[in-house]
């Protein structure tokens, strides 16, 4: 199997933990758009210590994980261009508020507690993955 693989499953496996943790201990689903937005906008109350502790994971997690070498040679084909980043994190974010949520919150969460409302949300994410590389890519170029 591919290494790349193995990194895959292993990341896989992390979120859909984090995921079951997050629901077990709060009774609530781990939607990362939903846990941000609530920060953003003041409605994280008495919770806004426990969110922070989830986004601070979800950020230093990678960066202690860049201490392993075997790590830091793994080459994510990410772009090179900050413009098309930021227009791309700009679009996901967009995409999170329409949809009332994110994939890990529809995707992880809903789906593997057979939720239609995530099936069908996470077939709409792959749907528009699938476009937006055929036409950034193969058309554009720009990715």
């Amino acid at each position: 199997m591919q290494l790349d693989w193995i990194w895959g499953l292993i990341g896989g496996m992390l979120i859909g933990t984090g995921g079951a943790v997050f629901l077990l201990v709060n009774g609530r689903i781990m939607g990362a758009s939903g846990i941000i937005g609530t920060l953003i906008d003041g409605s994280a109350g008495r919770s806004s210590g426990e969110k922070l502790s989830f986004l601070g994971g979800v950020i230093l997690l990678p960066l202690l994980l860049t201490l392993i070498p075997a790590l830091r040679t793994v080459d994510t084909h990410i772009s090179q261009m900050p413009l098309v980043l930021v227009a791309a994190g700009l679009l996901v974010g967009l995409g999170t508020r329409l949809a009332n949520g994110c994939t890990s919150g529809h995707g992880v969460c809903g789906m593997s507690r057979l939720s239609v409302r995530g099936f069908a949300a996470t077939a709409c994410y792959i749907l528009a993955g699938v476009a937006s590389v055929a036409v950034f890519r193969h058309l554009l170029e720009v990715i």
